[in-house]
């Protein structure tokens, strides 16, 4: 590794401990380095306050001058809640930056910006693994949707709950835990109603730290959610119903409570989705049931599954749902992006066997 790629390692590690915290922005670190010292370092650490690169150079000071500046994410050129950090990166005389990835929004376009103001711009350093930190970012901008993780616990018989609906646990507290740290990273947590209705899930991070809660998304059709579950009484977090059918007293009821109640009129992924995303849902993290998961699938709405298998066999119990294919053709091809071994149990992330993941 060259001094380059160390130091943006380290800009990628700092971006690291704000991801899921920064939404709807992308997750951002930075280094400033002079005469081969680090004089200030940074990263994002909510959507409204200072950018990285400004975080890091305000930290550098008047050592910022003629220094090089490293950030894993373009920097912006436009005024949003915050000014272009390019106005920063020219007042404090950076000589020269290296960039981890271009940023897909067109806004943005920092690198041509600095470039034709003088300033040696080297970008594509440890460019997939700054690709692969704001992925959900890149999908929510590019794609003008969420980002789709589907999670499920299951059996080594693959299935997802008894014949009865009973899904606790599948999977040991290590896995739960290691499930909570997916949660932290999403904007939001949905499962279908029959999931509440059934287990009345929190659907909050309770096995880490975490300074907001991922909002709640409850799919519910007819509004069948119980006034007492969880979701809507206990505060912990904001709740999104998303619903077609109206039922005035239920709703007035509902909104009493904090719950935030979407209507979609013909109830397709594509407006759910469509809603969520003007919503500022930029990671999705779809947790069940097998309905649910299995819609998601089906209608090819989804960018990387998370699947816990547990060492147990039911026998006949609830799977997932979804329409047969013919052949072994006509299958879902996935690639194993990471393996892991918790206990007894295993986790595996998967991906889109076809999908180019660097597209720009």
């Amino acid at each position: 590794m060259n001094s380059d790629e160390a130091f943006m390692a380290l800009a990628l590690k700092l971006a690291k401990r704000r991801k899921g915290q920064t939404h709807p922005n992308p997750t951002v670190g930075a280094v400033v380095v002079k005469d081969s010292r680090i004089v200030g370092i940074g990263y994002h650490r909510r959507a409204g306050e200072d950018h990285a690169e400004v975080v890091a150079l305000k930290k550098a000071g008047v050592e910022a001058r003629n220094s090089t500046l490293y950030v894993t994410l373009e920097p912006c050129s436009h005024y949003g809640r915050t000014p272009p950090c390019t106005d920063a990166i020219l007042r404090y005389g950076v000589k020269r930056v290296v960039v981890g990835v271009r940023d897909p929004n067109l806004k943005v376009s920092g690198i041509d910006l600095l470039k034709e103001k003088g300033l040696e711009v080297v970008e594509g350093i440890l460019r997939e693994e700054a690709w692969h930190l704001n992925e959900d970012f890149f999908t929510y901008v590019r794609e003008r949707r969420p980002y789709i993780t589907l999670k499920m616990a299951q059996t080594l018989d693959g299935k997802m709950a008894t014949v009865k609906g009973d899904s606790k646990w599948i999977t040991s507290i290590r896995s739960r835990r290691f499930a909570h740290k997916l949660r932290a990273e999403a904007t939001a947590v949905a499962v279908g109603v029959n999931t509440v209705i059934m287990d009345d899930p929190q659907l909050t991070v309770r096995h880490l730290p975490v300074e907001e809660q991922p909002k709640r998304v409850i799919f519910d059709p007819d509004l069948e959610i119980p006034i007492k579950a969880r979701v809507v009484s206990d505060g912990n977090a904001q709740t999104l119903i998303i619903h077609k059918n109206s039922d005035p007293e239920k709703e007035e009821r509902l909104s009493s409570l904090g719950v935030r109640l979407i209507k979609v009129e013909d109830y397709s992924l594509k407006e759910i989705l469509s809603k969520l995303y003007e919503e500022g849902i930029v990671h999705l993290l779809v947790e069940g049931g097998p309905y649910t998961l299995g819609r998601f699938l089906e209608e090819n709405l989804w960018d990387r599954i998370v699947i816990f298998t547990a060492p147990k066999v039911l026998g006949e119990g609830l799977s997932l749902t979804g329409g047969p294919v013919g052949t072994i053709k006509e299958a879902i091809h996935l690639k194993v992006e990471k393996r892991k071994l918790l206990g007894d149990e295993e986790v595996l992330v998967l991906r889109r066997a076809d999908k180019e993941s660097l597209r720009w």
